[in-house]
């Protein structure tokens, strides 16, 4: 999953949050360095990864990628499944998108003192440009799958996913749909087993 799904995945604790949010450019035994609860973020993170690199679903909407996209495929569909979860977004929280995203970002200014190096950098951009809230759109998407291809100095070709993302927009949804259903009770147990 992507930033937006990592975040919601957290539960209600800012920094269970930021450790989630920022765990992968944190490596190995790396974590213990944090605080307890950015530990717990970080750990709940590695099992988000794990459990959705597994899952069949998942693996039905990257195998629409694999061809022309090959070990890429994993990270557009993570981009796509954010899309699906902020564009139904009034499924999934009674709060606002806008107003949760802007929390978020208020939480990250309030504990700079923890970030990692990478994610202070980042995070100018990532407000300025609103990243999570630009997930909602199909050109916002587009926008941000740009991006990453260009960090791969176009290798990637992801720039061009937004293409397969409109050709099967209607199945990519209910994949999403189904699979998230499963991550949602994965990530609450783990978050209750790291209490």
């Amino acid at each position: 999953m992507n930033f937006l799904a990592h975040i919601y995945l957290s539960g209600d604790n800012d920094l269970i949050k930021i450790g989630n949010f920022m765990a992968d450019g944190i490596r190995g035994k790396q974590f213990e360095t944090f605080p307890m609860e950015i530990q717990k973020g970080i750990a709940l993170h590695r099992a988000i990864d794990t459990f959705t690199d597994a899952h069949p679903v998942f693996r039905t909407s990257t195998k629409k990628l694999h061809k022309r996209y090959h070990h890429y495929a994993g990270v557009i569909v993570d981009v796509f499944y954010d899309h699906f979860l902020s564009k139904n977004w009034t499924n999934y929280s009674n709060e606002g998108l806008d107003d949760y995203i802007q929390r978020f970002y208020q939480s990250l200014n309030d504990n700079t003192a923890i970030l990692t190096e990478k994610t202070i950098y980042l995070m100018p951009y990532m407000i300025e440009q609103n990243w999570l809230l630009s997930y909602q759109t199909v050109n916002g998407i587009d926008n941000i799958l740009t991006q990453m291809d260009s960090r791969t100095k176009n290798k990637s070709k992801m720039r061009f996913a937004s293409e397969e993302l409109q050709e099967s927009y209607l199945e990519f949804e209910k994949e999403f749909t189904v699979f998230f259903e499963d991550l949602r009770a994965h990530a609450n147990e783990k978050l209750i087993s790291l209490q």
